[in-house]
């Protein structure tokens, strides 16, 4: 793909990239292998799932990222993944737009998505890990959750084995993601299967990311600043780099080191409410560079679109009290999937709409 460029990509002086940014070399590297032997063996909590959990709590309690090795999704599935990922994207304009979604179904190819309001140097395909997903229509612009769509995934013909490569993918990661979802119910002190009754109807997606190389890249971004909205994302990223995460100690971008074999972990918005803020959804973005493209996979979890958000009971109480209004997944996932779709006037909605006033 060859984009032009003009002055939608440009960033404001203040959110382009520096030069140089410092690789995350102390964002924390958990190995899932205790969970495999417990798997193997039975039995109950043991030491090694105790320092597990402690650093999962740790991880995201100061980073709210984290990259996971050994964690089970076999190499060949990730591999089919990625040269379906590469082959889609290597197929001429045409070929892909053939499955270009719109505002009436928001799944298959985009070229000119935007992040806060500024477009995003990317191509991407969306499909939904569930076929008919449910999630408020997203054209419906009235309040409450009565008009539904079903998301219909929109598959292109070429290449061969794309659908069947990327199912069995989104197969594979959805397994690993109840898994970090028990872990963190574990850091919170709640049974592992706690938040497992959200995702009965879930709306998880999975997107493929293709940056093509940028003219400018000092100029654009990938993906601009964002905090992602759902509960978790999964992502796997090839050895070009350009993951970069606002360290909480000091405000700046560090750039996330490519590990091979691992996947990297983030909580989002949905996990910060839930957990009061003990967790932060942390802001990242993508920078771009002027000499290799490069690609990702991230998956989404998300909960059911009638799931109503809010500080977990077992979280709250009078010392305590909840820091969030209750608010609809639903409708807040279409209006941020708007923004994204088109330029809005205004920023699109935050989580933190729903603070409450101290």
């Amino acid at each position: 793909m060859v984009l032009e460029f003009d002055p939608a990509f440009i960033q404001a002086p203040e959110h382009r990239p520096k030069p140089a940014v410092a690789e995350a070399g102390s964002i924390p590297l958990i190995d899932l292998s205790p969970l495999h032997l417990l798997e193997q063996h039975g039995g109950p909590l043991v030491e090694g799932l105790e320092v597990l959990v402690a650093q999962v709590e740790a991880a995201c309690r100061e980073w709210g990222f984290f990259q996971v090795i050994n964690h089970g999704v076999p190499p060949t599935v990730v591999e089919r993944a990625w040269a379906a990922s590469r082959g889609f994207f290597a197929l001429p304009p045409e070929e892909r737009r053939r499955v270009r979604r719109d505002e009436v179904n928001p799944l298959g190819y985009y070229e000119a998505e935007n992040t806060k309001n500024v477009r995003d140097w990317k191509e991407v395909f969306d499909f939904v890990v569930h076929e008919r997903a449910v999630i408020p229509s997203p054209g419906d612009a009235g309040g409450g959750v009565d008009r539904l769509i079903e998301l219909r995934n929109q598959w292109p013909q070429l290449p061969h084995g794309f659908r069947e490569a990327l199912v069995e993918y989104a197969q594979a990661t959805e397994e690993l993601a109840f898994t970090l979802l028990e872990l963190i119910s574990l850091t919170l002190s709640l049974p592992p299967k706690r938040l497992h009754g959200f995702f009965k109807d879930q709306t998880s997606f999975i997107r493929l990311n293709h940056y093509p190389p940028c003219p400018s890249p000092h100029l654009a971004l990938g993906v601009g600043r964002h905090k992602d909205s759902g509960a978790l994302t999964i992502l796997a990223q090839d050895d070009v780099g350009g993951l970069d995460v606002r360290r909480r100690s000091d405000g700046e971008w560090v750039r996330v080191k490519p590990i091979p074999n691992s996947f990297i972990i983030n909580v989002g918005d949905i996990v910060q409410v839930w957990s009061n803020d003990k967790y932060e959804s942390a802001e990242h973005r993508v920078s771009v560079n002027s000499e290799r493209e490069r690609f990702s996979i991230p998956f989404f979890f998300n909960p059911a679109h009638y799931v109503m958000v809010k500080p977990l009971a077992e979280l709250v109480d009078e010392k305590n009290p909840a820091n969030y209004e209750e608010f609809n997944w639903g409708e807040f996932f279409k209006t941020r999937k708007n923004s994204n779709f088109k330029k809005l006037d205004v920023e699109n909605i935050q989580i933190y709409h729903f603070k409450k006033a101290k």
